[in-house]
């Protein structure tokens, strides 16, 4: 929990605080005065006053932060002080303060995206399943052991480039083009009609409801836990399953499945040992399950060897790639919104802090490459949020600072104070909401 905890408060603390560190650098390239710069929120525990006057602060809450301006002149300006004030500045100059904090969080996605692609990174490879029947997948002719090169003629290194390649594909309908490699070492090209998925937190991933899964190498015996059934039984760490009872190479969730349903049942497994096929009798012990019920346990930890690719580009073609992969993931999240507002997409996808930071651990313990892109992913999604039309958000500043530009002055105050009731109601709403699906999630 310490560690969840951690991660969440770092990437938001992050995330944020670049978001603001957009807006104070446009703001004071355009001669406004930075009062304030604050990491975090709360007491204030340190600060600092540079030579423009700016005081920079670590405050207790480390959740973010906030960059304070000077709004109106103070009481006796000069002129100088008067030409530092924010509402003293051209519309188009306020404009570029306040979409600099969203653009800071796509510009730092990107550089997140574009790093990874740089350093590179150890992927499994995009090699197929065999595909439930009557899915996309199969009626497309797709095989056990087909190797995606390419999705609608654009080339894909790994499982997780094809797979991002095709999620929107999957999500809102379309035609795919896979161009694979066959278990036979021919090539083909396997046309995939798909049907919007209708996505909602208890359904299966989108794209194994195209019949399109990553094919599990045979399992292993990953470590064989001291004093249980599997060592009693003669299995060693590295052991291949290839026969479980009546299970040829079984998946892991058939192992688990299979030994959970024969508690005290001896059950005939055979092994690959150093290329030799060794067979033994295991008998699950039996255990309490999580739900009270009676279970089988075999006392080993279960691993599977993925084929893995290096996937890694050159700097010109990472930048590129990094771009490319924020805009594109920007234009998912807004296509997923829209599909929300007309009911195509349940409303129960939408997430809150508690998903977030849960999600922010798993990516932590998974390694430091999940990590930076869990983090590009959050930045993007904070980038795209604050540039919508709601009144309170950057994107509602920035709408009215387009009704200024097009009436050739301010809106009334009265449009202003109406617009913040109704940003207040919307933004109640859902946060509301998320807490709602969050504490759903957490408890069902």
């Amino acid at each position: 929990m310490l560690f969840t905890l951690l991660a969440f408060a770092v990437a938001l603390g992050l995330l944020i605080t670049f978001h603001e560190l957009g807006h104070y650098w446009v703001a004071r390239w355009c001669g406004v005065r930075v009062l304030r710069f604050s990491v975090g929120f709360g007491r204030v525990l340190v600060r600092r006053t540079d030579r423009h006057g700016t005081e920079w602060a670590l405050s207790a809450i480390p959740l973010g932060g906030y960059v304070k301006m000077q709004d109106d002149p103070p009481e006796h300006a000069t002129l100088a002080q008067q030409a530092e004030s924010f509402n003293q500045k051209p519309v188009g100059q306020r404009f570029a303060i306040v979409a600099a904090g969203p653009i800071a969080n796509l510009l730092l996605a990107a550089a997140l995206y574009a790093g990874l692609s740089m350093v590179g990174t150890q992927e499994p490879a995009a090699i197929l399943a065999e595909p439930a029947p009557n899915t996309a997948a199969a009626m497309a002719g797709v095989k056990e052991g087909d190797r995606i090169v390419a999705v609608n003629d654009q080339a894909v290194q790994s499982w997780s480039e094809a797979r991002w390649s095709l999620l929107d594909l999957v999500a809102s309908g379309g035609r795919a083009d896979l161009q694979v490699d066959t278990a036979e070492g021919t090539q083909r090209v396997r046309s995939l009609a798909l049907q919007a998925a209708n996505i909602t937190p208890e359904t299966e991933d989108p794209l194994l409801q195209a019949g399109l899964a990553l094919h599990a190498p045979t399992l292993k015996v990953g470590q064989v836990i001291d004093g249980g059934a599997g060592q009693a039984a003669g299995l060693k760490d590295g052991d291949q399953i290839i026969r479980l009872g009546e299970l040829d190479k079984p998946g892991p969730q058939a192992f688990v499945d299979k030994v959970q349903a024969s508690a005290d049942q001896p059950l005939p497994v055979t092994v690959l040992r150093d290329g030799v096929a060794l067979s033994f009798t295991v008998t699950p012990r039996p255990e309490a399950g999580p739900d009270g019920q009676t279970v089988g346990r075999v006392g080993v930890m279960l691993g599977a060897d993925f084929p893995m690719v290096s996937v890694s580009y050159g700097p010109f073609e990472s930048v590129w790639r990094g771009l490319e992969r924020t805009a594109e993931t920007a234009w998912f999240s807004l296509k997923m919104m829209g599909r929300m507002l007309t009911g195509d997409v349940s409303v129960r996808n939408i997430s809150g802090p508690v998903t977030i930071a849960d999600y922010a651990g798993q990516s932590a313990r998974i390694g430091l490459a999940a990590y930076i892109g869990f983090l590009a992913l959050i930045s993007v999604s904070i980038g795209v949020l604050n540039l919508l039309p709601i009144p309170m958000l950057d994107g509602g500043h920035l709408m009215y600072y387009l009704l200024e530009i097009v009436r050739g002055k301010p809106v009334p105050d009265a449009w202003l104070e109406q617009g913040q009731r109704i940003g207040l109601g919307l933004l109640a709403a859902l946060m509301s909401l998320a807490f709602f699906n969050d504490f759903v999630r957490l408890f069902s």
